[in-house]
């Protein structure tokens, strides 16, 4: 919720607006901050709550933030308790910073730090917490927090460029068809329906044209509420088991993109699976961390499949083997990495190859999609032209 606040700093009277959920938290920050409350009242601007609950919320680069700072500070011979005093101090963002306060006062209380994280599940995933706790009991959590804050970095720059790869194109596409779909319901059919008038013998592409300028003028309304419930229960549809599976499966046969999917899946699993049995986590325990980690669900399956075999006593290059979709070099260093008793080792580079093969995979996209949308474009506007301009010259003709 949006609360404007009036208060006294240093003799200068401050108003502003700050995102709560009361306000007593309101008054809290104030006084923790050197400010003197006058008054706290609720917002009556809904468009800024809306804005302002957005911004407010816990993302993922402030967990990434988090991780580092905290480890940071471990690192330098801070406790853990000095290290998140420190933190609320320095943290603007009040979500942030009363979960910061929450989990302080449970570890005051007497609980660890991964007992404490363990009430935020949505923020911190379970490969956190099970870092966490192999931390606390090896001694080494400032050590484990920076192998995790690199692993959480490398994972947000990973998405920051294969998002950086696709804004282009798609930014390209959806203008490319909200441009044609003004074209073609409001502007093409004043323009073609002079064609009718002089009785001129139309080319097929402009028939077409008229044919569908005429379907989107009568019935755009409806086209534009198909669209919308077509959106919605392809996103419901999607949220299920089985239509996320279909999905996943579909991704992964796209060209060049599906190798991406792929990639990007051997990546995650291959690092945490190393950084899950460096911190001192037995492999089975890992396994099943890795499979709730893992996003896309045709890898999730045969990775469960891969834990399954493991549990009964096979090596995990052999299961590895019998699950087709992983790759031989990864089967091959995992069984080379098990014979040397240096898996972690072994798995660490292997994530940085995939990480390098994907890093190249997603420029080979980026290189392949650019012309592809320029020919796209470019048919797509010479079909516009053809059909506008062929009636024309035809109709020049006939008048001579």
């Amino acid at each position: 919720m949006l609360y404007q606040y009036k208060a006294l700093k240093d003799g200068v009277t401050v108003i502003k607006k700050i995102e709560a959920t009361s306000p007593e938290m309101v008054v809290d920050y104030l006084q923790k901050n050197d400010y003197f409350p006058i008054s706290v009242e609720e917002s009556k601007s809904n468009n800024f709550t809306f804005f302002s609950s957005l911004t407010q919320k816990v993302d993922f680069n402030d967990i990434v933030d988090f991780t580092r700072q905290v480890a940071l500070m471990l690192n330098a011979g801070l406790t853990l308790i000095d290290s998140l005093e420190i933190l609320k101090k320095q943290t603007q963002k009040l979500t942030l910073k009363k979960m910061i306060e929450d989990v302080d006062t449970k570890i005051k209380g007497g609980s660890s730090f991964s007992v404490a994280l363990q009430e935020y599940k949505g923020m911190f995933s379970k490969l956190y917490i099970s870092l966490v706790k192999s931390g606390e009991a090896s001694g080494k959590l400032g050590e484990i927090l920076l192998r995790l804050a690199d692993n959480l970095e490398k994972e947000r720059e990973f998405k920051s460029k294969l998002k950086g790869a696709l804004v282009y194109p798609v930014i390209v596409i959806v203008g490319m068809f909200i441009v044609m779909f003004i074209m073609v319901t409001f502007v093409l059919p004043k323009l073609l329906g002079l064609y009718k008038d002089f009785n001129v013998e139309l080319p097929l592409s402009t028939k077409i044209l008229i044919a569908i300028s005429t379907f989107s003028t009568r019935f755009w309304p409806i086209v534009v509420v198909i669209g919308i419930a077509a959106s919605y229960f392809i996103k419901k549809y999607l949220g299920t088991k089985e239509g996320k599976s279909t999905f996943d499966k579909f991704l992964l046969k796209l060209p060049v993109f599906g190798h991406i999917v792929a990639i990007s899946a051997l990546v995650e699993s291959t690092r945490t699976l190393a950084i899950l049995i460096s911190s001192g986590i037995s492999i089975l325990e890992a396994l099943s961390i890795v499979v709730d980690a893992t996003e896309n669900s045709v890898y999730q399956q045969a990775l469960l499949s891969v834990s399954h075999k493991v549990e009964k006593g096979i090596s995990l290059g052999t299961a590895l083997e019998q699950q087709k979709i992983f790759p031989p070099i990864l089967v091959q260093m995992s069984q080379v990495g098990e014979q040397t008793g240096n898996l972690d080792d072994t798995l660490f580079r292997l994530s940085k190859y995939f990480e390098m093969e994907s890093e190249m995979a997603t420029k080979t996209m980026t290189t392949l999609i650019e012309p592809m949308i320029l020919v796209v474009l470019g048919v797509g506007v010479g079909f516009l032209v053809m059909s506008v301009i062929t009636p024309i010259y035809n109709l020049t003709n006939s008048f001579k």
